[in-house]
């Protein structure tokens, strides 16, 4: 038996890998969208990253600096930070009320099926909230609405005083009864805030005080999203070797099928994740 492969044979055997090259090549992975660093398990473009996040999280190239974007059914919002240590992603929301600016906005949704949580320490206070027709409002009978909000956190009272003290809120002069708020952020089966079902205006979204629960000029105002790699949250082996050696991790074909491409193109190495 002749165990040494033809001069054909090996040819054959390196086609797959070739190809394989070519569509990295092609896929133009990147290390950097704008001013973030991208690492595993976000791409800049298709077959980049991992394919579960692939329609949530894009790279828009033709602005400049380019843009890293969270879409969903409600919008696209800038990603404005990722904490990769702790799997954290932030977001802004241009239409966001604010202690600067206060104006409408028609809420904020997760997709069902994206890989993402609300942050546990994410906060939304409703805004200018209807107290007589609100579905947020527990009614006391007769068509009349008590001031208790059962969908609400009682506790977050003092964050609707301050924000109702900021000049921009104050001036939709409205009473602080019209402000609910989230914590824990629960937005039910659908994922979503729908401010106009809800009877509110607005909203604003909280991720952080910074130490300074008084001054609402200085919260960091956004929305907090945790996430994880996969069911058991495991790094796979195969890109944590790849992005040390400077690497772009990507995949190619079924979903569960890992290409490891150095950032010019050249494969690396093939492993297949669960």
């Amino acid at each position: 038996m002749n165990l040494n492969p033809s001069p054909s044979t090996i040819l054959l055997s390196l086609i797959p890998l070739i190809f394989l090259a070519s569509s990295v090549s092609g896929q133009t992975c990147q290390g950097t969208c704008g001013k973030h660093p991208i690492k595993y398990p976000f791409g800049t473009g298709t077959g980049c990253g991992d394919p579960r996040f692939q329609k949530h999280v894009t790279c828009d190239q033709t602005q400049t600096p380019n843009q890293l974007t969270l879409s969903t059914h409600t919008g696209c919002y800038p990603i404005t930070y990722i904490d990769y240590t702790n799997q954290v992603l932030y977001v802004s929301d241009p239409t966001m009320s604010t202690c600067a600016c206060a104006q409408p906005s028609k809420g904020f949704g997760l997709d069902w099926d994206a890989p993402f949580a609300f942050q546990d320490n994410t906060i939304f206070a409703l805004l200018d909230c209807s107290t007589s027709s609100s579905p947020i409002y527990k009614s006391s009978g007769g068509g009349n609405y008590s001031s208790a909000a059962p969908l609400c956190d009682t506790d977050g009272a003092s964050v609707c005083s301050l924000l109702y003290s900021c000049q921009a809120v104050s001036r939709l002069n409205v009473p602080i009864s019209t402000c609910c708020v989230y914590t824990p952020v629960d937005l039910g089966p659908e994922f979503e805030m729908d401010l106009q079902k809800l009877k509110c205006s607005s909203y604003s979204g909280i991720y952080g005080f910074d130490g300074r629960e008084n001054d609402p000029e200085s919260w960091n105002y956004g929305v907090a999203l945790k996430y994880k790699f996969n069911f058991d949250n495991a790094f796979p082996a195969v890109c944590a070797s790849c992005e040390r050696s400077n690497g772009v991790c990507g995949y190619t074909g079924p979903y569960n099928t890992y290409l490891v491409a150095l950032r010019f193109g050249m494969v690396s190495g093939l492993d297949h994740v669960e």
